[in-house]
């Protein structure tokens, strides 16, 4: 314990949920505590710092995005010099359009977005820190992490940072076990936090002139699988197939096409999705897939450029870090690893479900995948994921 609010890291990252928070989990920690729970804290657990928690109704309506979505309040100052401004604020909180928690002026003050606490395992595998990239390293991380979310009176020592980052560094964390298709590393396959643990990397791995598409081959030995076992295993080699190969018209995302210079790209989930069996970017990218777009539990932005474009979005992403009209809404692509402990999905929370994510994309991209296809795809997201095995 480093601050003065009882929480610790752990308190938001935890390995039930894949080293981060489930919206489910936390909800259940709600009601065990009444709201009383290190997790349940003023500062980025409820939707604004100054809401009412003088009951338990309060509680229950101040921390309904971290019960509901798993989101954490993230406070972030405007940046300057900056190619926009913020002409007008749709917040069903009134955070951003109260003076003294938000905005000042369309250029000054306090945006608060609401994100998903990223997982703090895998991380030899990243390539960007924080949704919007905006920490420069992970000793950096975690001293604005303990400055922020633990409210200490004194800073941690380098020792103690160094520590953090040593500990979560060796962390590797898969799916072991899966209900269906049982033990995920037997008959030829490399399911489970060892073989992962072993992967290799650096930064564009596999991207550029030397990018492999099959990205993912966790699970072919399965696509002939047999025993009791074999459909569910067959089910997952089909869709880890469908993950590496399945066309999709890339089209529309910034941060992709434009700067490619191509309005249709013909890909797959893994021309994002690059790092060998991690799925994150092999390097610093971030992109707009259309997931900021208004929803009616999260604020909306209306952002005027200075070029005369105007966007509404419910993040502004990478831009609150850049200024640069170029980088609204955009935000890095995550690992695929640890999902099923950890929903919902998106650094909003917007999708349930893997389904959910599934068929955002395939609506997002007209795919036109059948049920089997999703089916598949679902069996084989869930077979990343982080529940049982952490090595």
């Amino acid at each position: 314990n480093l601050g003065t609010n009882g929480r610790t890291c752990f308190t938001c990252h935890q390995p039930q949920t894949g080293w981060t928070i489930s919206a489910s989990g936390a909800a259940a920690r709600f009601e065990r505590s009444r709201g009383t729970d290190p997790l349940f804290r003023l500062i980025d657990g409820a939707t604004c710092p100054s809401d009412d928690v003088s009951t338990l109704t309060a509680k229950r309506k101040a921390y309904s995005l971290l019960t509901g979505r798993g989101l954490i309040r993230i406070g972030l100052g405007m940046p300057s010099p900056t190619q926009f401004e913020i002409t007008s604020v749709t917040d069903p909180y009134n955070c951003n359009t109260d003076p003294t928690t938000g905005l000042t002026s369309p250029t000054t003050g306090t945006v608060s977005v609401y994100r998903r606490p990223l997982p703090s395992t895998n991380l030899p595998f990243l390539t960007g820190i924080m949704w919007d990239g905006r920490e420069s390293d992970l000793q950096t991380q975690a001293l604005h992490a303990t400055l922020v979310h633990a409210e200490p009176n004194a800073p941690p020592t380098d020792a103690q940072l160094q520590q953090i980052v040593d500990f979560e560094s060796s962390l590797f964390t898969a799916q072991s076990v899966d209900s269906l298709a049982g033990n995920l590393a037997t008959q030829g396959a490399n399911g489970g936090p060892a073989f992962l643990s072993t992967q290799p990397f650096s930064a564009g791995i596999n991207s550029g002139s030397g990018f492999d598409p099959n990205a993912f081959t966790l699970y072919t030995s399965w696509s002939n699988a047999s025993g009791s076992n074999a459909a569910a295993r067959q089910s997952i080699a089909r869709g880890e197939m469908l993950f590496d190969t399945f066309p999709m018209r890339i089209t529309g995302v910034p941060g992709f096409n434009d700067v490619l210079g191509q309005i249709q790209i013909i890909g797959t989930c893994t021309t994002c999705h690059n790092t060998p069996n991690v799925g994150s970017s092999s390097t610093f990218e971030m992109m707009d897939i259309g997931s900021a777009s208004p929803k009616a539990n999260l604020p909306s932005y209306l952002v005027l450029c200075n070029d005369s474009t105007q966007l509404v979005t419910t993040d502004l992403g990478r831009a609150m870090v850049t200024g640069k009209c170029a980088d609204i809404s955009k935000v890095k692509v995550p690992s695929m690893r640890g999902l099923a402990g950890r929903a919902p999905y998106f650094h909003n929370g917007t999708a349930n479900t893997l389904r959910d994510v599934v068929n955002f994309y395939d609506q997002r991209f007209n795919m036109l995948r059948t049920d089997g296809h999703k089916a598949d795809l679902v069996a084989f997201l869930n077979a990343l994921s982080a529940v049982c095995g952490v090595w």
